[in-house]
């Protein structure tokens, strides 16, 4: 049985990487990497996949990125006619960004059996343009793989059938249970200079704060004042990158003490994420990894659809007015608070979500849903 891992942006080759291992030699189920090219540079897309002992992709789409097309529907599109050409038994889309929803939206035109690993996560603002991907997602699969208890509620009180609804855990910490000893051997930290528990980690790439120029330049005005007192390292998105250019913001980053890094590499951002004694970020994925490692981490938005990272004690919610004061206070708290507040591990957050994930996958794909 024929099943598409659908990856096309850095988040998802992280997600599918352990699954896509955990299915080598399978004896029922051949999976095939499909990349739909929604990232192309090196940095967020080759070179990650690589580093996660990826193959090259069995498949990828071809369109033509052109700014004032719509390139869900370009993928949509490339991605029926390899679908014509070599239809799946099934297909399995990670996550919420474009390139999940536009496979999801063919799995549905055409009839093809569509499960989503991460599903059900909410933050309950149809403003931001992953959450009405993941709903669109979640209304048009099969099986719904989630990670948290949360996930499954949400998703029972839009009326999926509970028994489309499985939860597996967190396969984000599989990718990084299965890369612990990379991340051990990263030399970042002595390539920079940086002491363990001494500085702070910035990761910041989300259109509401980076693309409105004010905006980003009160942002880079807190990460100044934060600097003043603690070390920032700060690897920079390059779509974070272009804004801060076109802004000047970078001048006001470089008046700080704020090391300014290139987009890194899977092992030595999680050797950083490790070795930090806070984390800022408004990525989704850093709000679950800083939990696993007892990390704090200070997300930069108004709502999170992890917010088992909430009530699990690691992660808080800050605006940009609050953020310098919620940051000095961490860092002025922090020696012997790591993960002081962390009663225990997440359930299922434990590095085996790849086996639940297959598990879950042979029953379907033997019949047990197909073809319903």
């Amino acid at each position: 049985m024929k099943l598409h891992l659908i990856a096309g942006a850095r988040p998802n080759f992280m997600k599918i990487a352990p699954l896509w291992h955990g299915l080598r030699g399978h004896p029922k189920i051949k999976a095939s990497f499909v990349h739909t090219a929604q990232h192309r540079d090196d940095v967020m897309s080759s070179a990650i996949w690589r580093e996660l002992d990826l193959p090259d992709p069995d498949h990828v789409l071809s369109w033509e990125d052109i700014s004032d097309q719509d390139p869900i529907a370009s993928m949509m599109a490339a991605y029926q006619g390899l679908c014509n050409a070599d239809r799946p038994d099934a297909i399995c889309v990670v996550g919420d960004v474009n390139s999940s929803l536009a496979a999801a939206n063919i799995a549905n035109q055409m009839d093809i059996p569509l499960i989503h690993l991460e599903a059900g996560l909410r933050c309950f603002d149809q403003t931001i343009p992953e959450e009405t991907n993941r709903i669109a997602i979640d209304h048009m699969a099969d099986l719904l793989l989630t990670p948290s208890p949360d996930a499954d509620a949400n998703l029972l009180n839009e009326g999926i059938l509970p028994d489309r609804i499985k939860r597996v855990g967190n396969i984000m910490i599989d990718t990084l249970v299965m890369m612990a000893d990379r991340i051990e051997r990263d030399r970042i930290m002595d390539q920079y200079g940086l002491i363990k528990d001494g500085y702070c980690l910035i990761t910041l790439h989300r259109p509401d704060n980076v693309d409105v120029p004010e905006k980003l330049r009160k942002l880079c005005e807190a990460l100044v004042d934060v600097s003043a007192k603690y070390p920032v390292c700060f690897p920079i998105h390059p779509r974070t990158r272009k804004r801060m250019e076109e802004t000047g913001c970078l001048e006001i980053l470089r008046s700080g003490d704020v090391c300014l890094l290139p987009p890194l590499g899977y092992a030595a951002f999680g050797k950083l994420m490790q070795g930090a004694a806070f984390v800022i970020t408004d990525s989704g994925g850093v709000q679950e990894e800083t939990s696993y490692l007892g990390t704090r981490c200070l997300t930069l938005r108004k709502a999170t659809e992890r917010p088992i990272t909430i009530t699990h004690g690691t992660n808080r919610l800050v605006d940009i007015d609050g953020l310098t004061e919620a940051a000095l206070s961490i860092a002025k708290h922090q020696n012997g608070m790591r993960g002081c507040d962390v009663v225990s591990a997440i359930p299922l957050w434990d590095g085996a979500t790849t086996l639940r994930v297959i598990a879950e996958l042979d029953q379907f794909m033997s019949g047990g849903m197909i073809g319903r």
